[in-house]
């Protein structure tokens, strides 16, 4: 499975953005999909995850409540709505699969080349 992540901008403090992670080639209906995203001089970290039907959900404590994770096999993408965005949120964000029940970067593979989002205060 090939990934691709887009959506990403410069958006104000308090704006929303919606990033889009889409699939090609493998049986992407099969995968869990995780976002995670990495900002300057730091280490890559998970922001959420879907299982592969998308009954499960899962987020990091850092965007609960503000980041919404959903999916469309029939359109082989994965989304991330974020709301309520903070300057700290910016980052360059990545898509990537997993079959295992994990948020561990290392644990997950396909990796696409990311998205940047920049939040300005």
């Amino acid at each position: 499975v090939q990934l691709q992540a887009s959506g990403g901008g410069l958006v104000q403090a308090g704006g929303s953005l919606r990033l889009s992670c889409a699939a090609s080639g493998g049986t992407f209906s099969s995968y869990r999909v995780g976002w995670f995203r990495q900002a300057p001089g730091k280490e890559r970290e998970f922001v959420a995850v879907i299982s592969w039907n998308g009954y499960t959900r899962y987020y990091a404590d850092s965007v609960k409540g503000r980041f919404t994770i959903s999916r469309d096999n029939a359109k082989n993408t994965v989304y991330l709505e974020m709301n309520s965005l903070k300057p700290e949120d910016t980052a360059i964000y990545y898509c990537a699969t997993s079959r295992r029940s994990t948020t561990m970067p290392a644990d997950f593979g396909s990796w696409g080349q990311g998205t940047l989002v920049t939040v300005s205060s």
